[in-house]
């Protein structure tokens, strides 16, 4: 579902479940041309924000590692990067979707 809302946004997918030795990303995407990190969160329940909460800062820095190491085997050091986190939750009848572009910082571009 996450694809999907990505691929009818207009990214271009370029990795999934994306295995390094820090740990993992689930999706890797370029948005015109920026390389977009996607952490994606699910809940059974419609605790959608909960789901984006997830995405703490020990993950964030998990993430952040694994990313490095993706950018540094594709040398991408000077293509612009960001990091977005894609929730999804069910709200009784249906999933709904959010998508939070730039969740948060970095420090892979300084």
């Amino acid at each position: 579902m996450a694809e999907r809302h990505l691929l009818r946004s207009g990214y271009w997918i370029v990795e999934r479940n994306y295995r390094g030795s820090r740990g993992e990303l689930d999706l890797v995407a370029v948005d015109e041309k920026t390389v977009v990190f996607v952490e994606v969160k699910t809940r059974d329940s419609d605790q959608i924000v909960g789901a984006a909460e997830a995405v703490d800062e020990r993950k964030q820095q998990q993430i952040t590692r694994t990313a490095s190491e993706f950018v540094a085997f594709h040398d991408l050091s000077k293509v612009s990067k960001r990091f977005d986190v894609i929730a999804i939750a069910w709200d009784g009848k249906r999933p709904v979707l959010r998508h939070w572009k730039n969740a948060f910082e970095s420090g892979l571009d300084d």
